[in-house]
């Protein structure tokens, strides 16, 4: 139709393919002059179009149904049609007219076998209406006949505009996936690096150890003192693991309370010494009972130390920190295993492209690859309903959808705000929500904001698809709905997705 969309929810879906025709009615060369589509055509040329096309009267009801093959371009002459579009389960009006002249139906017909020649739309009269139909093919000897140079300019227009949108579509995608990339790579980095320091560290500390192996073949320590030594150490590395994190101050406190005892107890360097002390979790009382092991009483009175006890300290303290560095080790690798995975699932590489996926998993892998570009000034909410079930879908098409609302917010946010990720159930739809307390959408470009190329950000940093991009994959993909909502400090992009499979993908 010519007439402006205007989005309005619900229709229910048309019971017939098509309405059924009453009476042809006599076609007038003149009543078509008078249409804005045909006014300069000439008189040869209105009587070909009487010849070739009809009128028809059609009483309230459905004309022809989305997705069936477009047989005719129909122009109303009276009465009111409503157009909409199927979403989900629903049919959607997006265009309310009564204006003699608008048009619907077979309007792609010159480009012949090149695109799909079906309706993309519904269209229902709900008053008796008269139309004059004019056949597909008709219609596209029509353009070839009369306006051949127009035909080539429009062709032009239609597959130039289509191939830029793919073009830019696919940069539109690597630009994300650069961006992804090189979050992803400073993500892995941080873990790694701290892998390699963390193995250095260990190869010094083991070397320390395998020192002190002469000393105990020599027999410098007594077979009783070796032995408790051996318990301690074994009592300190499960300590190391268990031991309560401590705040930087209630550390700093109890580091100087050891570094005091070792210092009275005759132990050298004892800062070296006391942190990892702590970090085993002994304190001032579990020290005098090692020091009492190490004379070689159990009273445990006075100072006490010697090369006795400030190698057994020694040796205890390298050991917790092994263990400490080892911990550090594996928390870098499961770090960066978890990263990993969160790219297979967000690629999902190595599954079928369409699959039954929880929605949630693809949230949260989406959220950790991105999770360099959130920053630490935007804090992210999941209100997730876990009892969803999985649903059938594209997961990495979703994935990016999940990329460019994510990516919006946080654009939105300027690096400071609330990231708020929502599931629900609503009705027979399963509700993915992203809100954001940015300064929000203007009222006047609201419903442009979906249109392809359309862009708010300054020139070279966005494409203006990636809302296109993403209402395609909703909507036409997964036969779902996004909308959005917004006021200052509460922006809302709603994307419903089918609990089940509408057709086969």
């Amino acid at each position: 139709m010519t007439t402006a969309a205007s989005p309005d929810a619900g229709q229910p879906a048309a019971a017939t393919a098509a309405a059924v025709e009453e009476s042809p009615a006599r076609c007038s060369a003149e009543e078509l002059r008078g249409l804005f589509l045909f006014e300069k055509l000439t008189d040869d040329q209105l009587a070909w179009l009487c010849r070739e096309g009809r009128v028809v009267v059609t009483g309230p009801g459905p004309v022809y149904t989305e997705g069936e093959p477009a047989s005719a371009l129909y122009v109303l002459l009276s009465g009111t049609v409503v157009l909409s579009r199927r979403i989900g389960s629903d049919d959607v009006e997006t265009t309310r007219a009564s204006d003699p002249g608008v048009y619907a139906g077979a309007f792609y017909a010159y480009l012949g076998d090149r695109v799909p020649q079906v309706y993309n739309n519904s269209m229902r009269v709900t008053e008796r209406s008269r139309f004059f139909v004019l056949e597909a093919g008709k219609f596209a000897q029509l353009m070839g006949d009369w306006f051949p140079m127009a035909t080539h300019l429009l062709e032009g227009l239609f597959f130039g505009t289509k191939n830029t949108m793919e073009a830019i579509g696919q940069r539109e995608r690597l630009l994300a996936l650069g961006a992804l990339s090189a979050g992803l790579t400073h993500e892995l980095n941080n873990p790694a690096a701290a892998a390699v320091r963390a193995s250095a560290g260990l190869r010094e500390h083991v070397v320390r150890l395998r020192r002190k192996l002469p000393a105990i073949a020599d027999g410098q320590h007594d077979g009783e003192v070796l032995r408790l030594l051996v318990t301690l150490i074994d009592d300190a590395a499960d300590r190391v693991a268990a031991a309560p994190a401590l705040g930087p101050l209630e550390a700093a406190d109890l580091e100087d309370a050891v570094t005091d005892w070792l210092e009275d107890h005759g132990v050298g360097q004892s800062w070296e010494i006391a942190p990892a002390i702590v970090a085993a979790g002994i304190g001032t009382d579990k020290l005098d009972q090692i020091a009492a092991a190490v004379r070689g009483d159990t009273a445990g009175d006075g100072p006490g130390g010697g090369p006795d006890l400030t190698g057994a300290l020694r040796w205890l303290a390298d050991t917790v920190e092994t263990e400490q560095l080892l911990n550090e080790i594996t928390e870098s690798i499961d770090r960066i295993s978890s990263l990993v995975g969160a790219a297979k699932q967000y690629s999902q590489l190595d599954r079928a492209p369409y699959q039954v996926v929880d929605i949630h998993e693809l949230l949260d892998s989406t959220l950790a690859m991105l999770a360099a570009k959130i920053g630490d000034g935007i804090t992210v909410a999941r209100d997730y309903d876990r009892s969803l079930p999985r649903i059938p879908a594209f997961p990495s098409e979703l994935n990016q959808v999940w990329t460019n609302l994510i990516d919006n917010a946080v654009s939105a946010m300027n690096g400071s705000g609330t990231l708020t990720i929502r599931t629900a159930a609503d009705r027979d739809m399963l509700l993915v929500e992203f809100g954001d307390t940015g300064p929000g959408i203007p009222a006047e470009i609201r419903d442009r904001i979906f249109e392809p190329f359309f862009t708010t950000k300054p020139v070279g940093q966005g494409t203006g698809l990636g809302l296109d991009i993403s209402f395609r994959i909703i909507v036409t993909r997964h036969h779902g709905d996004l909308r959005v909502e917004s006021v200052p400090g509460d922006t809302r992009f709603r994307a419903w997705l089918p609990l089940t499979a509408v057709a086969a993908p």
